[in-house]
């Protein structure tokens, strides 16, 4: 296996997800400059344009789970946050998108493969390709995994707590303190992923995954609390 396939291999491990269309994770990472002389080999221009709609999607839809009392113009400053440029650029650089791309050798040399430009564009067409593989329920798995450190940035204290305030909520109910496992780890011993899943009495577990323990935890408690927005 050559170094870009492997890169691709451990890309694929990261994203937590199996591609069924070989093809649409190959269009994704591919950059249109490595079209150029090249025949017919299609670039991820299209994939970004539709990776941006879905990944609005996903972060307005995530947001509103968090706190439903934000006002419009609070959801729309941390979604803008989110989907940016430079939040794109964040995650590809933590999912390691950059030895996975295909670009012309010039564009490689110059720096592409960590260009903050080349790097979000690809994020981004690697949620359609996601997308259109596996439908909205796997790119949502791949949001919560990777978005989960810039969803924290995003909504400061009321993301950063989410542990803290999903104890506050057993504890006014009476219940136990929330219990956290770790259900699995994966990846190198120099880019693990966690898997938690946390739990309270008498409601169903939620499990997330991220790079870091607390990372997840904080994902999970924050599923969590979502889904018991309302619970008396």
């Amino acid at each position: 296996m050559d170094r870009r396939a492997a890169a691709v291999a451990a890309l694929e491990a990261r994203l937590g997800h199996q591609f069924t269309d070989r093809g649409l994770l190959e269009r994704a990472l591919t950059h249109a400059s490595a079209s150029e002389g090249a025949g017919r080999i299609v670039h991820n221009e299209t994939l970004e344009f539709l990776g941006d709609r879905v990944l609005g999607l996903l972060a307005a839809e995530t947001l509103i789970g968090l706190n439903p009392g934000w006002r419009e113009g609070e959801l729309t400053r941390r979604q803008v946050t989110l989907v940016s440029g430079a939040t794109c650029a964040q995650v590809a650089r933590q999912l390691e998108i950059g030895p996975a791309l295909r670009l012309a050798g010039s564009t490689s040399v110059q720096g592409g493969r960590d260009n903050d430009r080349i790097l979000g564009d690809a994020v981004e067409a690697l949620m359609a390709a996601v997308y259109l593989d596996g439908g909205l329920a796997a790119a949502r798995v791949v949001f919560d995994l990777a978005w989960g450190e810039a969803l924290i940035a995003a909504t400061g204290d009321q993301d950063a707590e989410a542990k803290t305030a999903l104890q506050e909520w057993a504890m006014a109910r009476g219940l136990p303190t929330p219990a956290y496992r770790i259900v699995s780890r994966s990846g190198a011993a120099h880019a693990p992923m966690f898997t938690v899943a946390v739990s309270v009495e008498g409601f169903a577990p939620e499990s997330a995954t991220g790079p870091a323990l607390r990372v997840a935890e904080k994902a999970a408690a924050r599923k969590l609390l979502a889904r018991t927005r309302g619970v008396k």
